[in-house]
């Protein structure tokens, strides 16, 4: 990934040391150590169980269906999903977790003739975005999963496309419950880690939590206004 160039930034930060009435520090800057940071302690005596039952909860209130499976009931519980979502065109990433969970081999299987499946093609470009246009379902695997506020994070690439979970008319998550942690504060030390590591922070990061919600217009909740109109989470017992 190409780094951005940054300007002024000299300029910038000699006016808010200025403005705190010093100079500026440019050695010996270290991080601070909190001794009370209570974000970490929110949930943080929760097991794996625990956060399933969470996320369970979570998703009653964000219009999104919950389901549970073993790696082996997956093929099943996926044609299942797809068929109530009238799938018969399908996006997905080009990510290594769709042939080690067995999710190719369902979508072989799956029994509605015509079905299209489409990969996400790096060299494909602009015809990505035109194939998750007119797919009735996208689906993605989540990287990290949050139980507080029943969010899908999803770290995209030129492989893991953006649009295959905002432009299809459904979506599904596939959750292996080994990604499910307490809520944001995990997500966002998870970024602070890869931050650190050279040319690895992603192009986006998205925090999905259901199908897109609005209530501009005189507070009365519209579901699927601006993006996919139904959200499916499938979650893979996988510890």
């Amino acid at each position: 990934m190409t780094k951005g160039t940054i300007y002024n930034q000299d300029t910038f930060l000699a006016t808010i040391a200025s403005r705190l009435g010093r100079e500026r520090k440019r050695d010996g800057v270290v991080r601070p150590q909190w001794t009370k940071e209570p974000q970490r302690q929110v949930f943080a005596d929760e097991t794996p169980v625990q956060l399933v039952e969470r996320l369970q909860e979570q998703c009653s209130r964000i219009h999104t269906t919950f389901e549970r499976v073993t790696q082996a009931g997956l093929a099943k519980k996926l044609h299942e999903v797809l068929s109530r979502y009238d799938g018969k065109e399908v996006v997905y990433w080009d990510d290594e977790r769709f042939e080690t969970f067995g999710v190719k081999s369902a979508f072989a299987s799956y029994p509605v003739e015509g079905a299209i499946f489409h990969e996400w093609d790096p060299a494909k470009r602009e015809e990505n975005i035109k194939i998750a246009e007119r797919a009735d379902v996208g689906i993605t695997f989540s990287d990290m999963t949050l139980a507080e506020s029943g969010t899908v994070v999803l770290i995209s690439n030129d492989r893991k496309g953006r649009s295959v979970s905002l432009l299809p008319t459904s979506y599904i998550a596939i959750i292996p419950k080994s990604t499910i942690v307490p809520r944001m504060t995990q997500a966002t030390d998870m970024l602070h880690e890869l931050a650190q590591e050279k040319e690895r922070f992603p192009s986006c990061v998205n925090f999905i939590s259901g199908p897109s919600n609005s209530a501009d217009i005189e507070m009365n909740l519209v579901v699927g206004v601006h993006g996919p109109i139904r959200a499916t989470y499938i979650i893979i017992d996988d510890q």
